[in-house]
């Protein structure tokens, strides 16, 4: 299929230059659009046959769990069920915004969308764009992240472009997002809420709000959990990653260059093509051809607005071996830590 690219301005656009993504959506089609976190591959969450393109658009295990986006807070009880007051709170304190929720799952919704499970992911995004393409089309959009199965997930419409052009109907072009990694998920369906993917709503502010929350050891594992039954997306499989075989290297800030550039001129004296994620406070340290920074330790935020797009171009260098500095696993460093792990294939090297 022609893939239509359609630019659209979230500080200035008209929701009628949304019309032609409604149409797609509510005929069944697939549209990627923007959000605040990364661009996601929408249909219509509850039709089966839209939930069956997203999967083989994406390449993806039908086992993985779809999150539903709605536009308002009512939508919430149309497609989830036992609403707690804890849940209310937090949609009231993050929604719109990159929250996601678990809950058992209407009847309405098939399993098509939920990956076979009786519980539903829920968030409501805050992106002009993304809010408005959800009202204006009159559906709940079922939207995971709008790149091939187990790629870094995209940031820009070019990344989009690169893993599903000619896969989907249509690409509304936004420009870059702003967050840059996906929404936090907590399931609300245990006594004490259970957060199964860190990211910018952290542990801390979710505390503030309904009390104890705990965090699903796979989250801070240092291998995947075998037999995980994944109630959210991104539990189970190899997310994020790079062609190349990507290492991360923890321990103090010495010892980690200095191991990283014995590895590094290891691997180029073999003939291999290296590179080198690293941050503005130690890019200079490194003897490496390519070094790439991320951010700077001092913004976490900009680290992870930089992560996948950075993962993404570890390929259009062909980079072989790909070494990258570790970071605190607390706040926004957690989320980043267990995206980096995930695209290492849990590499991981302590000096």
């Amino acid at each position: 299929m022609d893939t239509i690219i359609q630019k659209v301005n979230k500080d200035s656009f008209r929701e009628e230059e949304l019309e032609k993504a409604c149409e797609i959506l509510r005929s069944g089609g697939l549209v990627a659009f923007p959000t605040e976190t990364v661009y996601g591959l929408g249909g219509d969450a509850l039709s089966q046959e839209a939930a069956k393109k997203i999967y083989e658009a994406k390449g993806r295990p039908s086992d993985n769990p779809l999150i539903i986006h709605i536009a308002d807070i009512d939508n919430l009880y149309d497609v989830a069920e036992q609403v707690s007051g804890k849940a209310t709170a937090l949609a009231e304190a993050f929604w719109p915004g990159p929250l996601t929720m678990i809950f058992p799952k209407a009847e309405k919704v098939p399993l098509s969308t939920t990956g076979g499970l009786n519980t539903v992911a829920v968030r409501m995004p805050i992106h002009p764009v993304a809010a408005a393409l959800i009202r204006r089309s009159g559906i709940y959009i079922a939207a995971p992240s709008a790149n091939a199965s187990g790629r870094p997930s995209p940031t820009k419409a070019e990344h989009v472009i690169e893993d599903m052009d000619g896969r989907i109907h249509m690409v509304l072009d936004g420009g870059q997002v702003g967050i840059g990694i996906e929404s936090t998920i907590v399931d609300m369906t245990e006594d004490i809420p259970v957060i199964l993917r860190p990211g910018y709503i952290t542990k801390e502010k979710i505390e503030k709000v309904i009390g104890a929350v705990e965090i699903d050891p796979a989250v801070i594992a240092n291998e995947p959990k075998k037999d995980l039954i994944a109630k959210a997306p991104g539990m189970k499989y190899r997310h994020y990653a790079p062609k190349g075989q990507m290492t991360i290297v923890e321990g103090d800030q010495e010892k980690v260059v200095a191991a990283i550039n014995s590895l590094v001129q290891e691997k180029e004296g073999e003939g291999r093509r290296t590179a080198v994620i690293a941050t503005e406070e130690s890019k200079r340290f490194y003897r490496c051809k390519k070094v790439y920074c991320i951010g700077s330790r001092k913004n976490e935020g900009s680290i992870a607005a930089g992560l996948y797009d950075i993962l993404r171009q570890m390929d259009h260098i062909g980079a072989e071996y790909i070494y990258a500095e570790s970071f605190v696993e607390d706040t926004l460093g957690q989320a980043i830590m267990n995206r980096m792990l995930k695209a290492a294939g849990y590499n991981r090297i302590s000096v």
